[in-house]
């Protein structure tokens, strides 16, 4: 009985594929893909949050961070990750970016008020790292 069983979903499944896969009368026959926009047929966006910055470029960031708010740059891959990311705060619609940022140069045993997220956002703004 298990047999027939399986024999008669495997057949049922069978049938349901063909059907699904029949074309009805009302398509033409042409046999060329829809056009749709895929990623890169779209205008490049810009990304809000830049790339890691090595080098000099990296030094620099560090120094404006520590101009801001020197207990940032303790834990200097952690500010500038947490730099790249506060980038995405100057979009629009965003509320409270400073306290966004007081949130993302919080780590370990460094924390940073609203006050010094404003800083730290004036900083990124200002050394043209955040392209605002």
């Amino acid at each position: 009985m298990n047999t027939r069983t399986a024999a008669a979903a495997l057949a049922a499944a069978a049938l349901l594929t063909l059907t699904a896969c029949s074309s009805s009368s009302d398509e033409t026959t042409d046999a060329k893909p829809k056009a749709t926009a895929t990623p890169s047929d779209r205008a490049p966006e810009k990304s809000s949050i830049p790339p890691r910055p090595t080098g000099e470029k990296r030094q620099q960031l560090l120094d404006a961070l520590a101009a801001a708010a020197p207990d940032v740059v303790r834990y200097e891959d952690k500010a500038i990750d947490a730099a790249r990311n506060q980038c995405s705060a100057f979009g629009e619609g965003v509320k409270r970016p400073d306290w966004l940022a007081s949130q993302r140069f919080t780590y370990k045993d460094v924390t940073t008020s609203e006050e010094q997220g404003k800083a730290l956002n004036d900083a990124l703004k200002s050394s043209g790292f955040c392209n605002v």
